[in-house]
């Protein structure tokens, strides 16, 4: 499954709202499997969207035929978009759905690894990270992706913000030193996304 997270700053919100209700024509896109998305809860005017496709081939095709004319409603609501994609590599706890519904918030981590510690950094994801993370009371489902240049991205879907907020408090700090985090990691960025039912297809 290949991912694709962009994150983008809103200059017209009512505009990029009215636009990203427009997506609901990737339904029925060959290889589609799901999109979602919301506001950054730290900065209001940033906006996270998040697909899922069945491949490579198939998002390819799409970009070529379709994207451009789903995407002109939203031409001029926003600025300094990122778009990222990364290949899907193992579920945070089990049977990742691109699925939204159930789901408060979204919490994205991007990681940029040390290249030599990249083997490193995924085992401890698996071995460290998931199990803590699945066995968090409101931790719905989440996901494990890997971009060339050993850049990651770990996508957890969480029933509330407030069981999203304990997990980080009480058991970050301590699962980051067991995993050697910061041996890993060259660079760190991440948010929490309200997530809008709106924007689900």
């Amino acid at each position: 499954m290949l991912v694709k997270w962009i994150r983008c700053t809103v200059v017209d919100r009512r505009g990029f709202e009215r636009g990203q209700r427009k997506w609901a024509g990737l339904l029925g896109e060959p290889g589609f499997r799901g999109q979602g998305g919301g506001w950054s809860r730290a900065r209001p005017d940033v906006a996270h969207i998040f697909a899922f496709w069945e491949s490579r081939a198939f998002y390819d095709s799409f970009m070529a035929r379709s994207h451009d004319r789903l995407a002109a409603s939203q031409v001029g609501t926003y600025k300094d978009i990122q778009v990222k994609l990364f290949d899907h590599r193992f579920d945070v706890k089990t049977g990742f759905e691109p699925k939204f519904a159930d789901a408060d918030v979204a919490r994205v981590a991007h990681c940029r690894v040390h290249e030599d510690r990249a083997e490193h950094f995924a085992l401890m994801q698996e071995k460290v990270w998931n199990p803590a993370m699945a066995g968090s009371p409101g931790m719905l489902r989440g996901l494990f992706g890997e971009a060339p240049g050993s850049e990651f991205l770990v996508l957890s879907m969480w029933r509330s913000a407030a069981e999203h907020g304990k997990y980080r408090v009480e058991r970050v700090e301590r699962l980051g030193l067991r995993a050697r985090t910061d041996a890993d990691v060259a660079a760190l960025t991440g948010d929490v996304v309200q997530l809008d039912a709106a924007w689900t297809v």
